[in-house]
């Protein structure tokens, strides 16, 4: 089964979970430089519901959101690390700076972030609630981020350079 899939082959699935009762989680990001806080948030995204959709921010869409610098790791290798992940049934990647496309699109039951976002920040909460789904946070792994080992690296190459 290859778990990267384009919008149309992700509503065709989402329609095919539905006549099956199952439960379609979705939750979305940059993912740039995998790190323990994107394991514990996706893992426990995961344990919401049956089938848990990614989306990933395309290059262009991760620069945009996140600066010049960015991504440091590619989308090809951003999707190819989130595929080997046993937690993760499929990934879909996008140009747009939020998912608000793919959320109304495949309309998931549960709709995820992380809890460093207000509920009213969610990009899509209304479509997802609208149709009687949830709206869930995840606690934010402290100290866990992309931009922290960044900030680490530049700090010891600078502090090497000196």
């Amino acid at each position: 089964m290859d778990k990267i899939v384009k919008i149309e082959q992700a509503v065709e699935i989402r329609k095919n979970l539905e006549l099956h009762n199952k439960t379609v989680v979705f939750t979305n990001g940059c993912f740039d430089i995998i790190h323990r806080g994107h394991i514990v948030y996706l893992k426990e995204a995961k344990s919401l519901g049956d089938v848990l959709f990614v989306a990933v921010n395309s290059d262009s869409s991760t620069c945009k959101i996140k600066g010049k610098e960015r991504p440091i790791v590619s989308l090809e290798d951003r999707l190819f690390i989130l595929s080997n992940f046993v937690f993760v049934d499929y990934l879909i990647a996008f140009d747009e700076e939020t998912p608000l496309n793919l959320i109304g699109r495949i309309i998931p039951d549960i709709l995820v972030k992380g809890d460093d976002y207000a509920q009213n920040e969610i990009v899509g909460s209304d479509i997802v609630k609208k149709r009687g789904g949830k709206v869930i946070t995840i606690p934010y792994v402290l100290g866990k981020s992309s931009s922290n080992i960044i900030e680490k690296i530049v700090n010891i190459y600078c502090k090497d350079n000196d």
